[in-house]
């Protein structure tokens, strides 16, 4: 009987795109998805470092699952990812019913990690865990009834309460305990060259990505750096991540050839910092960004949107530019967070750019493509960051007349140089009131951008129906948290054919217009007849 798999995913595209390359490997094992954790046999956690929300959402499913793992002692659990390396094994200490445990470094090792667990931690008869009563002994060292109180059932008591967190586990626990780790510490990987590169196992895991039925692919990610090298103070990546490495540009190209093959009409390529790919292949022979961009453009001619994210604002160059406006395929679109308008505070993130040289560089890819869609990030509140420091930061906003900003309150994050080198010393209050001035001031600029749009046809990808008329959360095996789309379709209810459908622009505009469902996929014409804040609304011409 196939094992069942219950698979959550946090935070980001590269987050999703490494879930979505184990699953194909255990799905190839025989592991079978599901939907509801209570029937699984394991369950995994794709975990974030970046923002504390998505910490506290793993806590509490880690809290939750202490009393199901003790009156079900051959569920496996693991814990992968960012937060994963981050953590180490001292997370055990906090929740030793962890049996799997494997940063975003090693992911070529979690289908036989997963497989190993399985075999090697059957329920044990005979011993505490069967039957278990009110105020029995469970197997990590803590009685039933101490979370019998309606506050102690909550799992966030467990994460406030270490007390019941740290138990010694009882003989016969750690006699049929053997853990699965796979952390990249201090040994990170350095694969800048051809040779090296083929003997990278993490690479394999991308070669073996394959495409089962009901996988929705029609957008589709596709990795083509890993890692980051820009130390920004309040960033976990570097030592999550290891430092970059470059994929080599035949493996990427191949890649992306089997998704179109497979039905993909959208492909975004993926890098902490894309725009600094450049593959050594150790003959003299480099590939920067611009000749990859030209590569796939020519060597793909049925892909008709190639997309990607993040860039960073420092080396940029006017090659990948005029790739950008040459190659009609490839979207008028780019990420490229500023952080903060002002260069004192540039420098305390040790983001390595003043923002003049931000600027200069938006002027840049507008000189070459007026049209182009630009977002941005900012953070609010960083530690020392004065009324006159969020001022720049204003006037960089208004100035950039950004598509969108993805705003945030700075807070302290483990790991990070700034947690160690600042006091934290804005007050929450000044945080908060900064933060709704700075999405108000984007606001300006997003209904500004967007009432330009009206009247123009525009081409859209339809990505499904608008959440403004279906509100359900029904997401599917491969379960994605912060907003990111569902990924699987094979277990989609279906809807009613005539709805308000959803959609992107080439510039990562988002449309709502009326249509039948079936155009899931389809990329359309359609005509923008208003604008809100955040969306346009238009009608198929």
């Amino acid at each position: 009987m196939k094992r069942k798999l219950y698979f959550e995913t946090f935070g980001c595209q590269m987050n999703v795109l490494d879930s979505e390359l184990v699953l194909s490997q255990l799905r190839a094992q025989g592991f079978e998805e599901v939907e509801d954790r209570t029937a699984a046999d394991v369950v995994i956690f794709n975990t974030c470092s970046v923002r504390e929300h998505a910490e506290q959402k793993v806590w509490s499913r880690l809290g939750e699952l202490r009393e199901t793992k003790a009156t079900r002692p051959d569920l496996v659990i693991g814990v992968i990812g960012c937060m994963a390396e981050r953590e180490g094994e001292s997370i055990f200490k906090r929740f030793p019913h962890i049996d799997i445990l494997c940063g975003p470094g090693e992911l070529d090792k979690l289908p036989a990690m997963v497989r190993n667990a399985c075999v090697t931690a059957p329920p044990l008869p005979g011993t505490p865990g069967e039957g278990r009563g009110e105020g029995s002994v469970s197997d990590f060292g803590f009685r039933i009834s101490d979370f019998g109180s309606k506050e102690e059932s909550n799992p966030q008591f467990a994460i406030d309460n270490p007390q019941f967190m740290t138990p010694n586990p009882p003989p016969a626990y750690r006699e049929r305990e053997k853990r699965q780790v796979a952390l990249m510490g201090a040994a990170v990987r350095r694969s800048s060259t051809y040779e090296t590169a083929k003997e990278d196992n993490l690479e394999l895991l991308d070669l073996a990505r394959s495409v089962s039925p009901g996988d929705n692919v029609r957008q589709a990610y596709v990795r083509i750096t890993r890692g980051c090298n820009k130390f920004c103070t309040y960033c976990v990546v570097p030592f999550t991540r290891g430092p970059e490495v470059h994929r080599p540009p035949g493996n990427i190209v191949d890649e992306v050839k089997m998704l179109v093959d497979a039905g993909a009409v959208e492909v975004t390529l993926l890098g902490q910092t894309i725009n600094h790919y450049t593959f050594d292949h150790g003959d003299g022979r480099k590939t920067t960004f611009a000749d990859l961009l030209y590569r796939l453009h020519e060597s793909v001619p049925h892909l008709p949107r190639l997309r990607f994210v993040t860039s960073f604002p420092r080396d940029f160059t006017d090659l990948a530019l005029q790739a950008m406006r040459d190659c009609a395929r490839i979207c008028r679109y780019l990420h490229v967070p500023a952080q903060s308008g002002s260069d004192r505070i540039l420098k305390a993130m040790n983001r390595g750019y003043t923002v003049q040289q931000y600027i200069d560089f938006i002027d840049r890819a507008r000189a070459y493509m007026p049209d182009i869609s630009l977002a941005s990030d900012f953070i609010v509140g960083f530690p020392t960051e004065t009324d006159e420091d969020f001022a720049k930061t204003v006037t960089l906003v208004k100035y950039g007349r950004f598509k969108n900003s993805f705003i945030f309150k700075y807070s302290p994050r483990p790991g990070t140089a700034a947690i160690d080198r600042f006091v934290d010393d804005v007050p929450d209050a000044v945080k908060r009131a900064r933060n709704n001035q700075l999405l108000a001031v984007q606001g300006e600029a997003c209904i500004e951008n967007n009432r330009q749009m009206v009247g123009k046809t525009l081409d859209v990808m339809v990505e499904g129906e608008s959440k403004l008329v279906s509100k359900r959360a029904a997401y599917p095996a491969s379960k994605v948290t912060l907003g990111w789309e569902r990924r699987r379709d094979a277990i989609i209810e279906p809807l009613q054919p005539n709805t308000q459908l959803i959609g992107r622009t080439r510039g990562d505009q988002v449309v709502c217009f009326d249509g039948d469902l079936a155009m899931k996929g389809r990329i359309l014409d359609v005509q923008i007849i208003d604008a809100k804040n955040l969306t346009l609304f238009g009608k198929r011409v």
